[in-house]
């Protein structure tokens, strides 16, 4: 029982000297860990994320004539994958064809009704016309004979003839009825003609129209490049399922992948520092270890809202100076704009610094012990801090406060 109780203390001593020396260690850690205050050009930069897009590019239409045949949104019905590298007159996309195969039936329907009536009057309109004609020979040859009448009666009674004399003038007036009577049927028949053919010629456009339509509702390439899906107005990629609709009818894109921009959104405190023609470092979440320059060619003047915050953003766009092929629209860029240089100045780590009081100080190393050195800051950026007064170049200062650092006295500025 006694041996067991020795090993339990002697368990519970070595953990307290692993303990002791770990923090032990912490400690010193803590108060060895000096840098060095460097001087130089000091860069303030603002850093945002962005998103690589090509700076030009030439967009894959769909059908040009929606519009004409009255269908003003279409579905993606198949497309080839996002990023597939295409050569000129290859397969890109095809839309839906149900809406437009209903209409080209139903003006198929049209056109066949249409071209029976067409038949159907022509038919009826030769056979009014051949009656007619046939009537006017026979009113014509009933005046000859009325005529010939007339001619025989010159030695028969007077009565007889004006007889012959009013026969011979019935004849000619039915004969001239009937002239006008065939010139207004011949007039009638070609204006109803006229009508049925205009709608069955304007069927007949219709239809061609709707057959050209059609064609083109299989998409394919303009030129060689990389197929890039369209985004909607949310950011989301038009695929398989999504609507092209009359007045903008792009489908998808292809992109010049010569020249790459980067499209990211400054918050509203900080655009301010933005101005075009500054300078920016450029690194791709993708590829960490490449590295690129840039410069900001764009900022937008009037800001908008982020969607599902109350903050706005203004749009910036940054070319890409360098050029290569592992470049893809959509990647995740880390932009650091550089807003301002300022030249030949102090400056040190911002965990460096720190603010009591409205007293701002660090910790220096001064002769082998620790002193709390008020100073005076400037400008900052994410990472360092400029030191106007209060130290010199050869100095070293604490990254982290050192131990006991509440007793070390303020040395306050001249």
């Amino acid at each position: 029982m006694k041996k067991k109780k020795w090993m339990i203390i002697g368990i519970a001593a070595i953990v307290l000297v692993v303990v002791w020396y770990f923090a032990g260690r912490s400690d010193k850690g803590n108060e060895t860990v000096l840098v060095g205050v460097k001087k130089g050009n000091f860069d303030i930069n603002v850093t945002t994320t962005g998103e690589l897009d090509a700076k030009s590019s030439q967009e894959i239409y769909g059908p040009e004539g929606l519009r004409t045949i009255g269908i003003w949104q279409v579905k993606i019905s198949e497309i080839i994958p996002d990023g597939t590298v295409v050569d000129s007159g290859d397969f890109v996309a095809t839309l839906d064809r149900t809406e437009i195969s209903n209409r080209i039936k139903d003006v198929q329907t049209e056109l066949e009704k249409l071209e029976s009536q067409l038949t159907r009057t022509r038919l009826d309109t030769t056979l009014e016309l051949r009656s007619a004609r046939d009537e006017l020979i026979n009113l014509k040859f009933g005046m000859e004979e009325r005529q010939i009448t007339l001619d025989q009666s010159k030695y028969e009674p007077p009565a007889s003839i004006r007889q012959a004399e009013i026969d011979l003038q019935k004849a000619q007036r039915n004969y001239e009825q009937a002239v006008q009577n065939y010139k207004l049927k011949h007039s009638k028949a070609k204006a109803t003609m006229g009508e049925i053919t205009a709608s069955y010629d304007q069927s007949k456009r219709k239809f061609d129209n709707l057959m050209t339509v059609l064609n083109d509702f299989t998409i394919k390439a303009p030129k060689a490049g990389m197929v890039i899906y369209k985004r909607d107005w949310d950011g989301k990629k038009q695929g398989v399922g999504a609507t092209v609709n009359a007045w903008s009818n792009v489908v998808a894109t292809l992109p010049n992948l010569s020249k790459m921009i980067s499209k990211t959104y400054i918050n509203e405190i900080d655009i301010s520092k933005v101005k075009v023609g500054q300078k920016v470092r450029i690194g791709v979440d993708a590829f960490p270890e490449k590295k690129f320059t840039g410069e900001v060619k764009e900022v937008a003047n009037i800001g908008e809202q982020m969607r599902g915050s109350n903050a706005k953003v203004f749009e910036v766009k940054i070319l890409v100076n360098e050029f290569d092929s592992i470049l893809r629209p959509a990647m995740t860029t880390k932009n650091t704009i550089i807003t301002a240089v300022i030249p030949n100045v102090l400056f040190v780590p911002i965990e460096c610094v720190h603010t009591s009081d409205s007293i701002t100080f660090v910790y220096k190393s001064s002769g082998g012990s620790v002193v709390k050195q008020q100073v005076k800051a400037g400008a900052s950026n994410e990472n360092e801090i400029i030191i106007t007064n209060g130290l010199d170049e050869k100095d070293k200062v604490f990254l982290l406060p050192p131990e006991k650092a509440d007793k070390i006295k303020l040395v306050k500025l001249p």
